[in-house]
C-alpha cells in the first residue's frame, strides 16, 4: 500500500459550534494571536482559528451537550425503568465481556444505586466460556432469579434469539448499544441505539457505557421532574471516569459531546477513590499527575482488559466494584501478573503467525491465520499487530479441535477505507455469527469452512481494492529536534484528550541521521538521532517497527530520512524527559550523503 504523507490544512472543526455564545463566553474569549507560535502553526493545521472555535476545544463545557431523550427509543426506556423502580422489580444491567461493556456496567450500577434504585443485579457472558452477545441460555438463568427487566449495554442489537426468549418468558428487554444493526432489529421493548434506522440525535459516535450514560442522564431529570420520584443529589461526574475509559479504548471518535465527557472524565479518574483503581495507577505510577488520554489507552486499560482476555479468577469488573481497600490491594498483583501471561501469549501466537503466513501472501488481499495454539483471548491484539506490519486487513483465529470452531477477529490497517461488517456479511452462509465496526470486528465458523470464507473475503477486498488506495498519514507541522522541550509537552496536553477522529499531532522533521540503534525485547527499537545542525536527540522509541519500516532506519545510519513522529512525556521514578514515537520514515528528497567509515554504528 503506499503512503502519502500530508500536511493537515482546513480540518473541519471537530465540535459543535451551533451553541450560542453568553455574555461570559465573549468576554473570556482569547483569539489564536494570544498563543505561542508553535501552538498557533498546531490550531491552524486543523482548522481551529476564530476564538469561538477555539474556546470550544480548548475549554469545552457540559452546557454544551446534547438532549438525550433525542436518541430513539429513550422515551420508552425511562419509562419502563421508572415503573421497575415504582414497583420494585429487580432489574438486570447485562453487558459486554470487554472495557466498554465491563464500563457500561459498573457507570449503569453506580448510576442507578445514585438515583435510588435497591434491585439492580448484573449479568456478563464470559468471554472465553460463553462469548460475545445477548444469550437466550443466560435469559433463562436470569429468569430463575426472578428478574423483569434486562438492560443491556453494548450488546443486543443483533441478538433475535435472546429478546425473543426473554418475551416468551415475560421479561421486558431494553436494549442500549451502538454496533450498527443488521437489516432487522431484535423484538425488544425498546432500543436505544445512535446507529439505528431513523435515529436523528447525531449521538452515533457514542461508544457503549456513553449510551449507557445519556440513558443515565434522561433518568435522571425524569427524577428530577417527577414530583412522585425521590430527590437526590447524585452528579453524573461520579461515573465519568468509566465513560473516559470506555470511550478512549473503545476508539470512537473524540468530538463533540465525546470530547467534553473523556475531558472532565479524565479529572474524575484522576482523583477517583475507587479501591482498586487507585491502588493500580498506584502501581503504574499513574497517581499525582494529571492523566492523558494515552495514559488511559496505553498504561491503565491495557492492564485491565486482560484480565477478561486471560479469564482466570479476577475479571475487568472486579477492578471496578471491589470496595474493600484489602483486597483491592492484593488483587493488583493479580492483575499485573495476568498482564504478564498475556504478553507471553501474544509475542508467542506473533512468531507462529509469521510462520504460518503463506509464501504467497503478495497473492492474497488478506492476511487470514489460524491455530489451536492461538490463545482466543489475544487473537484481536495478533489480528491488529499483523493488519499495521503487512497493511493487509487481518484476520486470526483461535481454532478448537474438540468443538471443530474457529472463533476469530479481524482489523483493518490503520487509515484503510473499507469495512470489515460488510466484508464478512458476504461469507455469512458460511458463519455461525459475526459483529462489530468497520476497523474491528469478531466472528466464529465451523472448521470445514474456512476455505471458503478465505476466499470470499479475499474477492471481497480484490473487488474493493484497498491496497490500490494510498495511505494518508496527515501530520500537524514540520519542525526541528531542537524546538522539542517539555514546554511543548505541557501545550500538547491542553489541547487534549486525543483519540480517533483528533488523534494525538504527529510532526514531521526532515534531514536526519540516525547515530545510534539499540534493539530491546519485543523488537522495539531506541534510537538516537541528529540532524543537519548537529543536534542530538537521544530519545527516540520506534515500538513494533514493519519490516520495512526497520530496513529504513538501519539505513539511515549512512542516508539521511525524514520520518514521522509524536511528543511524549516520559516519566520514570518521578522524573520527566521528552521522548519522540517514531511512526513512519522515508529517505530524504535531497542529494544522498553518506557517512564516513568512522561514523558508522551497528546494531547493538
Amino acid at each position: 500500500m503506499k503512503k502519502l504523507w500530508v500536511k493537515r490544512e482546513d480540518q473541519k472543526p471537530p465540535f459543535d459550534l451551533s451553541r450560542p455564545l453568553s455574555d461570559a463566553d465573549k468576554s473570556s474569549l482569547r483569539g489564536l494571536s494570544d498563543y505561542p507560535i508553535f501552538f498557533q502553526k498546531l490550531l491552524l493545521a486543523r482548522g481551529i482559528q476564530d476564538p469561538l472555535q477555539i474556546k470550544n476545544i480548548l475549554y469545552p463545557e457540559v452546557s454544551g451537550l446534547k438532549d438525550p431523550m433525542t436518541i430513539l427509543g429513550m422515551d420508552l426506556a425511562v419509562e419502563r425503568i421508572v415503573k421497575a423502580f415504582k414497583n420494585d422489580e429487580l432489574i438486570c444491567i447485562y453487558t459486554d465481556f470487554d472495557l466498554d461493556g465491563t464500563s457500561g456496567l459498573a457507570l449503569l450500577k453506580f448510576g442507578l444505586e445514585g438515583l435510588g434504585f435497591k434491585k439492580i443485579t448484573w449479568m456478563q457472558p464470559r468471554r472465553l466460556a460463553e462469548g460475545y452477545g445477548f444469550h437466550a441460555s443466560l435469559v433463562d438463568e436470569l429468569h430463575t432469579q426472578n428478574v423483569r427487566l434486562i438492560v443491556t449495554v453494548d450488546v443486543g442489537i443483533s441478538s433475535h434469539l435472546a429478546a425473543d426468549r426473554a418475551k416468551e418468558l415475560g421479561i421486558d428487554v431494553i436494549i442500549t448499544d451502538h454496533h450498527l444493526p443488521s437489516e432487522t432489529l431484535p423484538q425488544a421493548l425498546t432500543i436505544v441505539n445512535p446507529n439505528q434506522p431513523g435515529d436523528t440525535s447525531n449521538l452515533g459516535y457514542l461508544c457503549g457505557a456513553g449510551v449507557a450514560f445519556y440513558l443515565l442522564r434522561a433518568l435522571k431529570r425524569r427524577f428530577f421532574d417527577d414530583k412522585d420520584l425521590p430527590k437526590n443529589n447524585f452528579d453524573l461526574r461520579q461515573v465519568l471516569d468509566f465513560f473516559a475509559i470506555a470511550t478512549l479504548t473503545d476508539m470512537v471518535p473524540l468530538i463533540e459531546d465525546n470530547r467534553v465527557l473523556v475531558k472532565q472524565g479524565l479529572v474524575q479518574l484522576q482523583n477517583t477513590q475507587r479501591p482498586a483503581l487507585r491502588a493500580l495507577m498506584n502501581e503504574l505510577e499513574l497517581s499525582g499527575r494529571e492523566l492523558t488520554s494515552q495514559d488511559v489507552a496505553m498504561k491503565l486499560a491495557p492492564k485491565i482488559n486482560a484480565l477478561s482476555r486471560m479469564e482466570n479468577e479476577i475479571l475487568p469488573r472486579d477492578i471496578y466494584l471491589i470496595e474493600d481497600v484489602k483486597k483491592a490491594q492484593e488483587t493488583i498483583h493479580h492483575v499485573l501478573q495476568n498482564n504478564s501471561d498475556r504478553v507471553q501469549h501474544q509475542a508467542k501466537a506473533e512468531e507462529l503467525a509469521q510462520k504460518y503466513i503463506s509464501e504467497d501472501l503478495k497473492q492474497n488481499e488478506v492476511v487470514f491465520v489460524y491455530s489451536e495454539e492461538f490463545h482466543r483471548g489475544i487473537v484481536g491484539l495478533v489480528a491488529t499487530k499483523l493488519s499495521q506490519t503487512y497493511n493487509k486487513p487481518a484476520f486470526v483465529g483461535s481454532l478448537s479441535l474438540e468443538e471443530g470452531t474457529m472463533v476469530g477477529s479481524a482489523r483493518l490497517p490503520n487509515q484503510a477505507s473499507g469495512c470489515l461488517v460488510e466484508s464478512l456479511a458476504a461469507a455469512s452462509q458460511y458463519l455461525i455469527r459475526s459483529g462489530g465496526h468497520s476497523a474491528a470486528a469478531g466472528f466464529e465458523l465451523h472448521r470445514n469452512n474456512v476455505e471458503p470464507v478465505r476466499s470470499i473475503l479475499n474477492a471481497y477486498f480484490k473487488e474493493a481494492r484497498l491496497l490500490d488506495k494510498p495511505q494518508v498519514l496527515n501530520f500537524d507541522a514540520v519542525v526541528e529536534l531542537e524546538e522539542i522541550d517539555l514546554q511543548m509537552i505541557r501545550w500538547l496536553d491542553f489541547l487534549g484528550p486525543y483519540g480517533a477522529h483528533f488523534q494525538i499531532p504527529l510532526f514531521r522533521t526532515n534531514h536526519v541521521f540516525v547515530s545510534s540503534i539499540k534493539e530491546l525485547r519485543g523488537g522495539h527499537l531506541k534510537i538516537e538521532v541528529k540532524n543537519n545542525k548537529g543536534f542530538v536527540f537521544k530519545d527516540v522509541m520506534c515500538f513494533s517497527p514493519t519490516p520495512d519500516l526497520k530496513d529504513l532506519i538501519l539505513q539511515a545510519r549512512y542516508e539521511k530520512i525524514d520520518f514521522l513522529f509524536e511528543v511524549q512525556k516520559n516519566i520514570f521514578n518521578g522524573n520527566q524527559k521528552v521522548q519522540l514515537i517514531l511512526k513512519e520514515a522515508m529517505a530524504s528528497a535531497d542529494e544522498e550523503q553518506t557517512l564516513s567509515p568512522d561514523q558508522e554504528v551497528g546494531l547493538t
